[in-house]
């Protein structure tokens, strides 16, 4: 089996053979390309080359029609008419270049004849930098070089060691770019002073070149391991106490340490001498992350250094927190006897944590009574509590870890705003870059020297006001009057900006608003409700959404105009405000329908308008013009109705429109309850009707009462309202003169007597004396009856 196998392969070796022999013949069977001197030439000589037909090759019948043409690579470069082409090439460039040579026959496509490749090269330059390695103890000899430019042509090289005890080891490379030949044989340390050499030779068709030697002993070559198993031990969890071990091989007698916090590009070094694979380190930080390797070396001054070690990454272990807290704080009057207190702190940086922290204490402590009213724990950064608005306050921070707290920060709670000679003048907010925004201002106008930092604040501007919005600040010295804030700032958002300057316990501020980036807004304001109120209109409307205002709104418009007009629109602009959601207008016409629609403005244009809503004022009449004229009809009424004449003609009009079944008999006064209580009265009292007479004098008889014109048959009438008393005594004179007002007499009745019997005026008198003794009438005694007098008597 084995026998067939040979057999196989042996005739497979001869076909292939044959067939590269066929193909050599059959590429140049009609004629042969010859070059002078050599088809391997040095770049820059001069090459002749010339091309002839085998015997009957060229064309049929027209021997001297033969036409042979020259190709340097697909571009012709001669051709001549005969048997054989001579050409001579100068000027070849590096590399390979391909001649052909074609013979064209009239009629017929251009035939290949043979052709030759001609390659263009360099002698081998003096290899370079010769050095050899030896990689552990128990690893072999390397050697590496330079080879120099590139020859272009085949090149082999020959790496040679020679040792004590003429000793020689050789290698060959017959790759062009050859540069790395490893003898595979391995030094050891039994004479570690003995000296080898090495050289290099290169050698092509153009030329030889040879290496300076390299002379080198066993601890030059030998280059350790690098250390392996690396590992770091704190002791008693502190980080003062830190020692690296690692493992090395036997003859390693120096070391080098590196490591760096992982998130720093700088190393630290340190070099150790006899460390038999440990050391101490004491200065790393606490709760820090770092990266550690390793390097050896067999010799302090001979020999090269191992290639550093695989990485290790520890961590240390925490320490109490140094450092103190920023702490910063804003006040909201909630009621008249409570204000809420908010405080705020920003992170200890990882240096000063020096651990993670767990939580943070707030205390917060009345200065006058001296005792701590509130300790608290919170994990965040930071605490809001309500107190009461009396007394001074002062408020302590402080962060803790596992090994400790930092010291407290403590701070007064005051008015921040409350010396307005301590506020800084002419602040303004300008877009420095994409994310910044650069605050400027003036000194207070109060000695500039009393302040002791000043404190910039910028929080997103939200028009509801709310707390929640993260809270920023940075401190700056007296002397700086100028901040570049980049913290949290986004491009079209607007910030609320103060400058606060602090001197002791009091201090002054001013605001502004800023953005770092701005253009117009993407939409106007909602127009939510228009009411009337006193002839004006109030329009209210609903802020644009802080992620459409594109910056820092400057002010809004409101647009109106009459419904179906092709007229401009009337406008108002109002300074913008963040709390301000009406406004309103007086200018509109009534029973007129209008159009609204509002825009806003930042720096950079106006936004498109909001929506649009119809209004049509209603008005109410003017009511002066109906007071005015209602006034002076009164007042002509009252001239006129208070004249006598008239009162006479209004009575006897209203007399004789009265209806007949509204009149009766007059009934008689002898017959009311006062008449029929009064001999009773009179047998009580026993007053003798003569001394009446005398203590009651007769009132002197009016003057009668003449009218000129009046109404016939008409019955006289007197009607006196619903009464509960007799006339008082001291009234009778201008009960007399009223009276005299009321009454009405009819043509047809005799004119008025001067004077009543004496018989009537006792009687009358009787009257008064009754009613002036009497007790205040009682409930049950009935109202008085009709009385009916004589023109010009008052009883």
């Amino acid at each position: 089996m084995a026998h067939t196998f040979r057999g196989c392969s042996l005739a497979l070796i001869f076909i292939i053979t044959w067939l590269l022999i066929k193909a050599k013949i059959d590429a140049c069977k009609r004629g042969d390309v010859t070059v002078k001197p050599s088809r391997v030439i040095l770049l820059g000589s001069t090459v002749n080359i010339s091309c002839s037909l085998k015997p009957r090759q060229g064309c049929l019948h027209y021997s001297r029609r033969n036409k042979l043409i020259l190709y340097k690579f697909d571009r012709r470069i001669n051709f001549h008419h005969g048997h054989s082409l001579n050409s001579q090439v100068t000027d070849l460039p590096l590399g390979t270049t391909l001649f052909v040579c074609k013979l064209a026959c009239i009629n017929s496509d251009e035939i290949q004849i043979c052709g030759a490749e001609i390659f263009v090269g360099v002698a081998p330059e003096q290899p370079q930098n010769l050095s050899c390695i030896q990689k552990g103890e128990q690893g072999t000899v390397a050697c590496t070089w330079e080879r120099g430019r590139d020859t272009h042509l085949y090149t082999e090289y020959t790496l040679q060691l020679s040792g004590p005890k003429n000793l020689t080891w050789q290698k060959q490379c017959k790759d062009t770019y050859c540069d790395y030949l490893d003898f595979g044989i391995n030094l050891t340390p039994e004479s570690p002073e003995s000296s080898f050499t090495a050289k290099v030779t290169a050698v092509n068709s153009l030329g030889s070149s040879s290496s300076f030697p390299s002379t080198f002993t066993f601890l030059d070559i030998v280059r350790p391991l690098p250390p392996w198993d690396i590992r770091i031990k704190f002791q008693k969890a502190s980080v003062s106490r830190c020692t690296l071990y690692w493992r090395d091989e036997g003859l390693v007698l120096l070391n080098r340490l590196r490591y760096r916090p992982s998130n720093s590009r700088l190393w630290n070094m340190v070099n150790v001498t006899k460390a038999k694979g440990r050391h101490d380190l004491l200065d790393l930080k606490p709760f820090t992350e770092y990266e550690f390797q390793i390097s050896s070396k067999l010799h302090l001054y001979k020999g090269s250094w191992s290639d550093w070690s695989e990485s290790l990454r520890a961590q240390t272990p925490e320490e109490e927190p140094t450092g103190m807290l920023d702490v910063w704080y804003m006040k909201r009057h909630i009621d008249y006897s409570r204000q809420q207190i908010s405080l705020f702190w920003k992170n200890l940086s990882v240096s000063e944590a020096r651990g993670k922290i767990l939580h943070y204490q707030v205390t917060l402590q009345e200065l006058t009574g001296g005792k701590a009213m509130t300790q608290n724990i919170t994990g965040h950064t930071s605490w809001t509590t309500v107190i009461p608005r009396t007394g001074n306050w002062a408020v302590a921070v402080s962060a803790a870890n596992s090994k400790g707290s930092s010291l407290p920060t403590r701070i007064n709670i005051m008015n921040l705003c409350e010396a307005g000679l301590l506020a800084p003048r002419q602040v303004s907010a300008n877009s420095e870059g994409m994310d910044n925004i650069l605050v400027t201002w003036q000194p207070p106008r109060k000695d500039p020297s009393a302040v002791q930092e000043y404190v910039v604040e910028w929080r997103e501007l939200h028009p509801g006001g709310d707390t929640q919005v993260p809270l920023n600040w940075l401190r700056s010295p007296p002397y700086n009057v100028s901040a570049l804030i980049s913290e949290n700032i986004k491009s079209y958002i607007c910030y609320e900006i103060h400058v606060y300057a602090l001197s002791g316990d009091q201090g002054g501020c001013s605001s502004i608003l800023g953005n770092s980036k701005h253009k117009a807004p993407l939409s106007g304001p909602h127009i939510n409700a228009i009411t009337e109120e006193k002839g004006s209109i109030l329009i209210s409307w609903n802020s644009i959404p802080v992620q459409e205002q594109m910056g820092c709104l400057l002010h809004y418009r409101i647009y109106w105009k009459e419904r179906d007009s092709n007229s401009q629109p009337q406008l108002c602009e109002i300074p913008y405000r963040v709390s301000q959601n009406s406004h309103p207008i007086n200018s509109l016409q009534p029973r007129v329908t209008y159009v609204l629609w509002m825009t806003a403005l930042t720096a950079a244009g106006e936004s498109s308008h909001g929506n649009e809503r119809e209004f049509c004022l209603q008005g109410k009449a003017n009511w002066m013009a109906f007071v005015a004229p209602s006034i002076c009809i009164a007042i002509i009424m009252v001239g006129i109705f208070s004249t006598h004449y008239f009162q006479q003609k209004v009575f006897v009009l209203l007399a004789a429109l009265r209806p007949q079944w509204c009149s009766r008999e007059i009934p008689d006064p002898a017959n009311s309850t006062c008449a029929k209580k009064y001999p009773i009265a009179e047998e009580k009292t026993q007053l003798p009707l003569d001394r009446l007479l005398i203590d009651w004098p007769t009132p002197e008889d009016p003057e009668p009462l003449v009218i000129s014109e009046v109404l016939h048959q008409v019955t006289p009438v007197f009607r006196r309202p619903h009464c509960s008393n007799w006339p008082q005594r001291e009234k009778g004179i201008q009960g007399h003169q009223a009276s005299e007002k009321d009454m009405m007499h009819s043509a047809s009745s005799p004119p008025p007597p001067r004077a009543l019997p004496a018989e009537s005026r006792q009687l009358v008198d009787l009257y008064k004396v009754l009613e002036s003794r009497g007790s205040d009438p009682k409930p049950e005694n009935p109202a008085c009856p009709w009385t009916v007098l004589p023109a010009g008597i008052l009883p």
